[in-house]
């Protein structure tokens, strides 16, 4: 009797055990590979979140900064200047961006012959929260580089600030 309790308490356990869903290594996690720490970091970590809108060399002209857990992206609204395109509106986006810890680059991608080049920095002015003008400054050397009609490379750098546009509260 002793013999078939022990049976029937084994069989059990072995129907027990093949109802049990199987896994492989690879679908068990723990078995996957881990991915680093660095997979889970955003690519500006670190950086404060200076998305928003700037003035660039006009008036009506802007630069738009979007930081995104992909990366930066962006674009510089500016009117044409050339015969072509004076007085137009042109949409000039981020060919590559960056923003890593207070320093920021961006280069446009060419419209109408033209790109421009920003290295510099931002910090906070004097605007006391982001719907005030000011909140932050961005500061440095914007180049532009030109090609005239014959296919001639001109380039033209400048020290410029652009300021932060007041802009609502999200």
């Amino acid at each position: 009797m002793i013999g078939t309790s022990r049976n029937t308490k084994t069989l059990f356990l072995l129907s027990f055990l093949m109802l049990l869903p199987t896994a492989s290594p690879a679908q068990n996690s723990a078995f996957r590979k881990k991915p680093s720490p660095a997979a889970y970091t955003p690519v500006n970590a670190g950086a404060e979140d200076i998305s928003g809108t700037y003035s660039f060399l006009k008036d009506d002209e802007f630069v738009q900064i979007n930081m995104e857990e992909t990366g930066v992206s962006g674009y510089i609204s500016r009117q044409g200047d050339m015969e072509s395109d004076r007085g137009q509106f042109l949409d000039m986006f981020f060919n590559k961006a960056a923003v890593q810890g207070h320093n920021v680059s961006f280069v446009t991608k060419t419209v109408h012959g033209v790109r421009f080049e920003f290295k510099g920095s931002f910090e906070r002015g004097p605007g006391k929260t982001r719907t005030e003008d000011n909140y932050y400054l961005l500061r440095g050397t914007l180049t532009e580089f030109r090609n005239d009609a014959a296919g001639k490379a001109t380039s033209r750098p400048r020290d410029v600030e652009f300021k932060w546009l007041a802009q609502p509260e999200r």
